[in-house]
């Protein structure tokens, strides 16, 4: 077959899985005909091949539940409209809790689930003996059904997707091996085979276990690694009901699905098996590992335990294959930032399958559209860090990750593997002081301090945790004194040019063409208007601009700031987060402890708000930016990072005297949310616009040269937004809020919290969220109504702002 290979292609796919031929279909299902997938041996021979085919439609995130939804409708139509059979079955799926903090959990993602319009039910023990006959329920607390889920066979459903993407042009390649990635001017545009080159103006990398390999030919980091994932299927066993829904018991890890008369049993154990640490084996085709029933058994003794009728089942296969799995246990997609038209679809955490269907849809229509069709965040390629395909820090998360997908999803919870990776200059200090770290990016980062006598760990609970109080005590001292945060794990941008103002004002829709020595809060916008980074830009000369955004956003915010620069613009964008160090000094004394410390006037005439210079602090010199994330006075401190342990002694030195406290990242969120600041990844992103954010005081609408997304945004300039992102303050001090609690008005459900945190200050728990209607959200709209906010299954009355409950006017951050 190989042998007719074609020189050419508009789109090369490697990799024949279900992710591979999922996006050679959808590409067809968009008109491209002029598609070649190249497949190293035979279709689904990697990892599809073996899984389990299970088909569940709740994932962690609204947008994956999206996906996954998208995935199981197209299922229920790929047969008629193949003729190949898919096995598909949807007898729904069961979840089992046997303690009061999973149940918790459950019905959490119960509420989750109705905010994406699934049918979902919340049962008692014996209601779910009902569903599941076989069950025992003695230590059975409840449940959670979703009728809509299913499973099917993996590589019939392979097929269907293989035969649906020819009969709409594909061309389909097996025995054909791809052996690098051809590119030219920072672009994909081909591949090279054993068979020949292929020129091509996308590549897409479906290439499962190979995943990483591939990216590295193209030098993209695609950090995925294989871990050994066990199932045993059973002698037929005699009556077994053919309708029993997927059976699902997180708490003993293992899940249950009848096939064919048999039941397959499989397990995602806390402690994994990392697999090809030294490369998967060149004939790896249809292979399996080796035996590990000692590993094993504990789990098919917790199946035992729920499914007594398992005591007397023989067992027919032990199964041992290889899966793919990231760093944070959320696949990878997307154009890599590294190199345009490189598209990836890999390490799919054991969800491939109930994955590929919407993974493939909004892939392809990225390629064809030039843009993502959804906010797609959640798992972009671009928010994993070049570090990360480091082989020993995949192994090491690898052991932890596999793991994951079934331990209890605390609020907060951190990884435990592969920690220490990216350390501030003040680490050592701050753990002195207390600090309980979490990670982020790769950054460990004080969230909380622990007081003298308390050990800084995390006790998970889904009530209030161990460090509710300490940081508490951190969020007063912010509101009444002065609080110290490490914020050196900020990703930080030099904008230098002679085009570097013409460059930075298309892209931002503030007008960031100011005089040196002042900040200025930004959006970037996409042609759409939806907001792709929510920043600062600091101009320090004429020539030379700081551009500030979040840790996680490092790599992509890079990519879009050099994406969109003209190629003849004079104009460089250098990353320079590991030499510049940031400490924030925050609260209404903060100015008085600066003033303490430096001979440059810190006053509110001579440094009003918006300002930024450099200052004499300690040993150094200081970029002083007066700007705040908490609503207070404060400053930014940027340090060069030899110099921050000097500066940060002289702070903690004289902040006895002020009341400073150190304070991590648990009180600055829970600061933001009580000012209603927004926070990009959760409250705003690629879908929603500053009209329906309430960001619209940032836009330069009428600025010269105007800027990206302006022309989308201006039609809807003056219209009622469908939606509108509002603050809600719970009336109760006993529901405790994180994100995805549904919103309901007037008892109907008109969205959901897109993030929450328990203010201190004003002794709630406080949740954002956009609520929707059809007819347009005014704010009469908006405060007319009754609010309750669904925790759990539960709805708790809730009071809506518009405006931040907190200092609504501001003044606090001006004086």
């Amino acid at each position: 077959m190989a042998k007719d290979l074609p020189s050419q292609a508009r789109v090369v796919v490697i990799g024949g899985g279900v992710i591979g031929c999922s996006v050679a279909y959808h590409l067809a299902k968009r008109g491209w005909k002029d598609v070649l997938l190249l497949e190293r041996k035979e279709l689904t021979c990697g990892t599809t091949w073996h899984a389990a085919g299970l088909i569940g439609q709740l994932r962690a995130t609204q947008n994956l539940t999206r996906l996954a939804v998208y995935s199981a409708e197209l299922y229920d139509g790929l047969e008629k409209e193949t003729g190949q059979a898919t096995g598909y079955r949807r007898h729904g799926s069961l979840s089992v809790a046997c303690d009061a903090e999973r149940f918790e959990e459950l019905k959490r993602g119960a509420s989750m689930a109705s905010n994406c319009g699934l049918d979902v039910q919340v049962l008692t023990p014996e209601q779910a003996r009902e569903k599941y006959p076989l069950i025992r329920i003695d230590d059975v607390v409840g449940a959670v059904f979703l009728p809509r889920d299913g499973a099917l066979n993996p590589i019939d459903v392979t097929r269907a997707l293989a035969a649906g993407a020819r009969q709409g042009g594909v061309r389909i390649v097996e025995h054909c091996k791809v052996t690098g990635i051809k590119t030219k001017d920072g672009r994909a545009v081909g591949v090279t085979t054993a068979e020949g080159d292929v020129d091509a103006e996308y590549v897409v990398n479906c290439a499962g276990l190979w995943g990483r390999e591939v990216g590295s030919w193209a030098g993209v980091a695609v950090p995925l690694h294989a871990a050994e994932h066990f199932y045993v299927v059973t002698e037929p066993i005699p009556g077994l009901p053919k309708s029993l829904p997927v059976l699902r018991e997180p708490g003993r890890c293992i899940y249950v699905k009848e096939d064919a008369g048999k039941l397959l049993i499989g397990c995602f154990e806390p402690v994994a098996k990392p697999w090809g640490m030294n490369g998967v084996p060149e004939d790896f085709a249809f292979g399996t590992l080796p035996d590990d029933i000692e590993h094993f058994q504990p789990h098919l003794e917790s199946a035992m335990h729920r499914l007594p009728i398992l005591e007397k089942a023989g067992l027919q296969t032990f199964f041992n294959g290889p899966e793919s799995f990231t760093p944070d246990d959320r696949y990878l997609l997307g154009e890599a930032p590294e190199l345009k038209h490189f598209f990836v679809a890999a390490g799919f955490n054991s969800i491939g399958i109930q994955s590929a269907g919407g993974a493939g849809k909004v892939l392809a229509d990225w390629i064809v559209d030039g843009r993502a069709p959804m906010d797609l965040w959640d798992v972009e390629l671009s928010r994993m860090m070049p570090f990360q395909v480091n082989r020993k820090y995949l192994h090491d998360r690898t052991i932890e990750g596999l793991g994951l997908l079934y331990a209890m999803h605390w609020p907060f919870r951190q990884v435990e593997s592969a920690r220490g990776v990216r350390k501030s200059a003040l680490h050592d200090r701050l753990a002195g002081a207390g600090a309980c770290f979490g990670e982020t990016a790769g950054w460990e980062r004080a969230n909380w301090f622990a007081p003298k006598g308390m050990t800084p760990e995390y006790e998970y609970t889904y009530g209030r945790q161990n460090w509710f109080q300490p940081s508490a005590a951190e969020h007063r001292a912010c509101r009444e004194a002065v609080a110290l945060f490490d914020q050196s794990s900020f990703a930080k941008y030099l904008v230098q040019g002679r085009d570097a103002e013409r460059v930075l004002n298309r892209i931002s829709a503030a007008d960031v063409a100011t005089a040196p020595g002042r900040v200025v809060y930004t959006q970037w916008l996409n042609e759409a208007g939806g907001i792709e980074a929510d920043l600062t830009v600091t101009r320090i000369d004429e020539t030379s601009f700081l551009v500030v955004t979040s840790a996680a956003s490092q790599r992509r915010d890079l990519d879009w700031l050099k994406r969109n620069t003209p190629a003849d613009a004079l104009c460089t964008a250098t990353d320079i987060t590991s030499g510049m160090a940031t400490l924030s000094l925050m609260g209404p004394r903060s100015r008085d402890l600066l003033q303490s410390l430096t001979p440059d006037d810190a006053s509110n005439a001579a440094f009003p708000f918006g300002a930024s210079r450099e200052i004499d602090l300690a040993y150094a010199r200081v970029r002083a930016t007066r700007i705040t994330y908490v609503g207070e006075l404060g400053f930014e401190l940027y340090v060069p990072a030899e110099f921050v342990q000097g500066v940060y002694d002289a702070i903690a030195a004289a902040g006895g005297g002020f009341g400073l406290k150190h304070a991590g990242y648990h009180a600055l969120n829970s600061l933001r949310i009580e000012k209603a600041y927004r926070h990009w990844g959760h409250d705003i992103g690629p879908e929603d616009d500053p009209i329906q954010a309430g960001l619209s005081f940032t836009v330069a609408w009428d600025k010269n040269g105007g800027f990206i997304g302006r022309d989308a945004l201006s039609a809807r300039r003056g219209k009622t937004p469908s939606k509108r992102l509002v603050q809600f303050v719970m009336e109760s001090e006993k529901p405790l809020l994180y994100h995805n609690e549904p919103i309901w008005r007037d008892g109907k459900r008109v969205g959901y919290l897109s993030s929450g945190m328990f203010g201190h200050t004003l002794g709630r728990a406080i949740g954002l969220g956009y609520v929707n209607d059809p007819g347009g959200v005014t704010p009469e709209f908006v405060l007319s109504g009754k609010y309750e906010i669904e925790v759990a299954r539960e709805r708790f009355p809730a009071k809506a702002y518009l405006k931040p409950a907190y200092d609504p006017t501001g003044t606090r951050i001006r004086n």
